[in-house]
């Protein structure tokens, strides 16, 4: 079973709780690290955010999200990339072991010129957080977010992007969520030593009640949670691994109740 000394509250699992309140949390229920997601920053302020952080020794495993990066517009590809360089700075003065890239989709542009531009965007990208520090997680995504939200919608793709640059600038963050289901999951994973910057557990609801917003607590679905984090610890990671649910019903709850629950799932489940 999993310790809960590498268990990480991603803030979207009580998206209603500010970061003060979600830090709070932690500090109550055990937890040693969290994962901010930027509008959350943003609404309290960066300096804030790390001083909240820092007097609580928390761990922050991540920050979610930069990437984005298709436009059908030159200057619309330049906004994006300027608005990475703010994810990167947020992350380097969190001290977060990576920045979570989702990549973005090619509903504007198509699939071809989208994955061209995602490539551009991490190449240009790079550099910027090499001299700050910050390490570039790449996120697959589940194919059926490849129009809106990613282009990279498997293991493979998402190394082979990888593959172009350091293991220590550009590496992978697998979500079980949009892996599970791929029957080369296992290998895949073996394939990433050296490049996992994170891992993300959550579960798969059946019938899945909503695309984006129909994630279950761990235990509650079909996906085999420690199957896939002992693939992920067998290929060389042992860093935090995160909590990441989106779910109205979830959000909706008691987030005391919620981080209990996930904490009970987390040490038995995964």
């Amino acid at each position: 079973m999993a310790e809960i000394t590498r268990l990480s509250l991603n803030q979207i699992t009580v998206a209603n709780w500010t970061v003060s309140q979600a830090v709070e949390g932690c500090v109550r229920h055990g937890i040693p690290s969290i994962a901010l997601w930027r509008h959350k920053i943003e609404e309290a302020g960066l300096a804030s955010c790390v001083r909240a952080v820092k007097d609580a020794g928390l761990h922050v495993s991540s920050v979610c999200r930069g990437g984005m990066f298709p436009s059908p517009i030159h200057a619309g590809r330049e906004k994006n990339l300027e608005d990475n360089y703010r994810a990167v700075d947020e992350a380097a003065a969190l001290g977060a072991d990576s920045l979570v890239l989702v990549v973005g989709g090619g509903a504007e542009v198509g699939l071809d010129a989208a994955r061209k531009m995602v490539a551009d965007g991490v190449a240009a990208l790079v550099p910027y957080a090499r001299e700050r520090g910050v390490k570039l997680g790449l996120e697959p995504l589940h194919p059926m977010y490849a129009a809106e939200r990613s282009v990279l919608v498997t293991i493979a793709q998402a190394l082979e992007l990888a593959s172009a640059f350091s293991p220590r600038e550009v590496g992978l963050v697998l979500d079980v969520f949009h892996i599970w289901w791929d029957p080369q999951v296992l290998p895949m994973i073996a394939q990433c030593r050296g490049r996992i910057y994170g891992f993300h557990v959550n579960d798969w609801l059946v019938p899945l009640p909503d695309l984006l917003l129909g994630r279950g607590m761990m235990g509650d679905g079909v996906i085999d949670n420690r199957l896939l984090r002992l693939a992920v610890d067998q290929a060389g990671y042992d860093g935090p691994i995160e909590v990441e649910i989106f779910n109205r019903i979830i959000w909706d709850r008691d987030p005391d109740e919620v981080l209990h629950q996930m904490v009970e799932r987390f040490t038995t489940l995964v």
